[in-house]
């Protein structure tokens, strides 16, 4: 697989033109017939192996009637596919590097996550998560959208075989933060808490008042790859990025040293957070 392949816009165009055939009804045997490829070929390009090229891209959107509006959110990623760097700027590229994320999630063999104001999002709760998403001013349609997609992210951590590796590092305060009523706080608390027995999930609270450390410049996401190189990314309000580059992957793996040399220790952080349900149900 070319390194192109597994970079993360490369996974966001493969998921769209998966999603773009499953939306319009059309077996995988079907298009190829109907655009004189395989279904080898088809299935590659929706599975991440191979990249198209952006007239194929625009062929098979055209042969799937995609929505305009569809259709250039997916030329954009094939037309940019090939650059390692990915930045998107305001809200409406949000929703592409989402993709991106998740198809991320899917393939990695480890993540971690340092999340200093906010439960991590493969952790929360539906009312949590719905409670972010209100706020931030999503139509209520929007917001179920995002809320079920992000029930469905979860899965990479609990399916039964193969569950991704996941390192949380989370901030004291996002244990305080009222995101929503006392009850969604508790009901987040006690999924943490579940989650965080699990053998392949490891939750670590970072407590305030520990001096200065990488970490207080804002979250980030490590992935990690079998096949590829890992990837470091970064969500903001109206902006995000996809970073490949290895010295900037290096400096993240060291951030995430001094991160885990300053955090609560996985029995400490349980206890941590059953002090914080306590503190809620008061």
């Amino acid at each position: 697989m070319s390194a192109t392949a597994g970079m993360p816009r490369a996974r966001a165009l493969s998921s769209a033109l998966r999603e773009a055939r499953l939306a319009s009804g059309i077996g995988v045997r079907e298009l190829g017939r109907m655009l004189d490829y395989t279904h080898v070929e088809i299935s590659n390009w929706e599975t991440g192996k191979r990249v198209p090229k952006i007239e194929t891209v625009a062929a098979i959107l055209a042969t799937l009637r995609v929505t305009a509006g569809e259709r250039d959110r997916v030329l954009d990623l094939a037309r940019n596919v090939h650059e390692p760097n990915w930045l998107t700027v305001g809200l409406n590229g949000i929703p592409q590097q989402l993709a991106g994320a998740v198809e991320c999630e899917r393939a990695a063999s480890a993540i971690v996550e340092w999340a200093p104001m906010l439960i991590p999002g493969l952790l929360q709760t539906l009312d949590y998560s719905r409670a972010i998403k209100k706020s931030s001013g999503l139509s209520d349609a929007d917001t179920e959208l995002r809320v079920m997609l992000s029930a469905s992210r979860r899965e990479v951590i609990v399916r039964r075989i193969d569950p991704v590796s996941f390192n949380a590092f989370i901030g004291e305060a996002a244990l305080f933060e009222p995101i929503g009523p006392r009850e969604v706080m508790l009901e987040q608390l006690d999924q943490l808490l579940e989650l965080a027995g699990r053998s392949n999930v490891a939750v670590r609270i970072m407590p305030l008042r520990v001096g200065w450390h990488p970490g207080l410049l804002g979250p980030f996401v490590l992935y990690e790859f079998d096949d590829i190189s890992p990837v470091v990314h970064f969500e903001h309000y109206s902006s995000g990025a996809f970073i490949p580059a290895e010295h900037d992957v290096n400096e993240y793996r060291s951030a995430v040293q001094q991160i885990e040399s300053l955090a609560m220790d996985r029995k400490d952080s349980a206890e941590f957070v059953l002090k914080a349900k306590a503190k809620w149900e008061r």
